[in-house]
C-alpha cells in the first residue's frame, strides 16, 4: 500500500473517531473531511515546517473566543502532528494557570470585586504560565508539573491531580481565549461597553488593572510563541451561542457537578467581552495563522502568512 495513503487513511480514521466523541446530539460537526484537507492539514504543515527549521520546541499559541473549538482543533492537531510527522505535541491551556480561589478573592477585596470571576487578565499566574513555557522550551529539560483547574470548583485542583510531562515536547499548543491578545488605548477603557461594566467598574479600576496586565506580564509569556493561531468567530453573539453549547458538554462530563445557567453563562462573557472585542479588531494582522469561522460554528476560511 502506498505510504502516503496510508498515512492520511490513518489520519481521517483517527480524525473521524475523535469528532465523533465530541459530539452532542443535535449539534453534529459539519463538512468533516473537506475540513481535514482545507484547515488541520495544512495548520499542521506549517507548524511541522516551522520545528523544521528552528530544530527546537515550537510554542503554538491557540485563541479564540470563548467555545470557538481551541481545545477541539487543538486534539485534531495532535493526531496530525503524530501520525503524519511522528511529533510529540503537549496541548495545555491558559485556564490551567488561574489563580486559585483564595488569591482570586483577596484580588477582588483588594482592587475590584469583579476579579473574583475567572477569565481576564489579572486571573492568571503569570509568573508560574511563563516559567512552565520556559521550561518546555529548555534545553535542559527536566519533567515538570502541569497545572490543573476545575472550573466546577472554581478552583486549583490538587497537586495530585496535576500532569506530569516527562518527554521534552517537539510541539506545545498553548491554548487559550485571550492568547496573544494586546491592550487598547487608554481613551478607549473610558466608555463602558455593557451592563456589567457600567454597574460593577464605574471608577475603571477593573478594565484599567486588565489593560496593564496586557501591556506588561501577558506581553512577556505572549513573546513566547512562535506560531499565534487566531480562530476568529463572526460576532459575540456567538461566542455566547457557542459557551452555552460548551457548558453542556461539560455537563456531560462533570458528574453532577454544579455546572453556569444560560444567565450565569451571559453575565461571565461580559466580563470577556472588551478584551474579546478588541482581539476580533487587532490579532487579523497579528496572527500568523487566521481562521475565520461561520455562524454554523464551520471553519470558512484560511490565512496563512
Amino acid at each position: 500500500m502506498n505510504e502516503k495513503f496510508f498515512n492520511l487513511s490513518k489520519i481521517k480514521y483517527k480524525y473521524l473517531k475523535f469528532i465523533k466523541s465530541q459530539e452532542i446530539p443535535g449539534e453534529p460537526f459539519r463538512n468533516k473531511s473537506n475540513q481535514l484537507n482545507k484547515y488541520f492539514i495544512p495548520i499542521s504543515k506549517k507548524i511541522y515546517e516551522s520545528h523544521c527549521y528552528r530544530k527546537e520546541t515550537i510554542i503554538v499559541g491557540l485563541s479564540g473566543g470563548q467555545g470557538s473549538g481551541k481545545s477541539t482543533i487543538s486534539k485534531i492537531l495532535k493526531i496530525i502532528l503524530k501520525e503524519k510527522y511522528n511529533l510529540e505535541t503537549v496541548i495545555f491551556s491558559i485556564d490551567d494557570f488561574y489563580k486559585t480561589l483564595n488569591e482570586r478573592v483577596k484580588m477582588s477585596k483588594k482592587i475590584n470585586k469583579l476579579f473574583l470571576t475567572r477569565g481576564v487578565p489579572g486571573t492568571h499566574d503569570t509568573k508560574m504560565l511563563k516559567q512552565f513555557l520556559k521550561n518546555l522550551k529548555s534545553k535542559s529539560f527536566k519533567k515538570i508539573l502541569l497545572p490543573k483547574f476545575d472550573k466546577s470548583a472554581d478552583d486549583r485542583s490538587k497537586k495530585k491531580m496535576w500532569k506530569i510531562i516527562k518527554k521534552k515536547p517537539d510541539i506545545v499548543i498553548f491554548e487559550g481565549w485571550c492568547v496573544g491578545a494586546i491592550p487598547e488605548g487608554n481613551n478607549s477603557l473610558i466608555k463602558p461597553i455593557n451592563d456589567l461594566e457600567r454597574s460593577e467598574d464605574q471608577a475603571l479600576v477593573w478594565r484599567r488593572t486588565v489593560n496593564n496586565e496586557l501591556k506588561h506580564e501577558y506581553k512577556k509569556i505572549f513573546k513566547l510563541i512562535d506560531i499565534l493561531i487566531f480562530l476568529k468567530v463572526p460576532n459575540l453573539k456567538y461566542v455566547y451561542k457557542w459557551r452555552v453549547l460548551q457548558e453542556k458538554k461539560l455537563k456531560r462530563s462533570s458528574n453532577g457537578k454544579k455546572i453556569m445557567s444560560n444567565a450565569q453563562i451571559k453575565t461571565f462573557i461580559m466580563h470577556y467581552e472588551r478584551v474579546t472585542r478588541n482581539m476580533l479588531k487587532t490579532l487579523d494582522k497579528k496572527a500568523h495563522i487566521k481562521v475565520s469561522l461561520d455562524t454554523k460554528h464551520r471553519l470558512n476560511s484560511i490565512n496563512l502568512r
